[in-house]
């Protein structure tokens, strides 16, 4: 079994590379996606809104996205919820795929969560600043948040160290998939 990690910084383009390499080759694990299902959970979505005394829960996410932009140490409080609930997650997922050849795993915070040990490849799709900013607005995020989260993120530089490839997402999905491509030849 192969482990394929994909991380990239904020808007950068992971979910859309996640979705390419690992169509019609392997499972893809995507903590997003595990996030999201996290929140769907009733016993999850009371312990966050005692946690950071939130009254309506069916504005959850809103709220706590106030509460973040409001006190920016927030977001530390809850990741420290969130994070070792979307590692079981991913330890299940692993465990069930055991047996394929290729597993794909698009975690955005895969080097500042130091999960470097458990992939064999990792993949850094890579945009500049600006274009990721506009990414972020077009899915209805503020300016204010994406730096707050952008900032919490290592730098670009420096997460590249640690990465087998670095793929730069700033023209078209045709070249996307084919720097893609030239690089997942190598383990199918």
């Amino acid at each position: 079994m192969i482990k394929i990690g994909i991380t990239g910084s904020l808007a950068s383009g992971k979910s859309t590379a996640s979705k390419i390499l690992s169509y019609k080759r392997g499972p893809l694990f995507s903590a997003d996606k595990a996030v999201r299902d996290i929140y769907n959970n009733s016993r999850f979505r009371s312990l966050i809104s005692k946690k950071f005394n939130i009254t309506n829960n069916a504005q959850l996410k809103k709220s706590l996205k106030k509460k973040i932009l409001e006190k920016k140490e927030n977001i530390t409080k809850l990741e420290r919820l969130i994070h070792p609930l979307v590692r079981k997650r991913m330890k299940v997922f692993t465990f069930r795929n055991k047996n394929k050849k290729l597993l794909f795993y698009e975690i955005p915070l895969l080097i500042e969560s130091k999960l470097i040990k458990y992939f064999n490849v990792i993949i850094f799709i890579k945009a500049n600043k600006k274009l990721r900013l506009k990414r972020f607005k077009l899915k209805k995020g503020s300016e204010k948040l994406f730096t707050m989260l952008n900032n919490k993120q290592m730098k670009d530089n420096k997460k590249t160290i640690f990465c087998d490839y670095v793929v730069v997402n700033e023209k078209n999905l045709n070249i996307l998939k084919k720097n893609l491509s030239s690089i997942i030849k190598n383990y199918v």
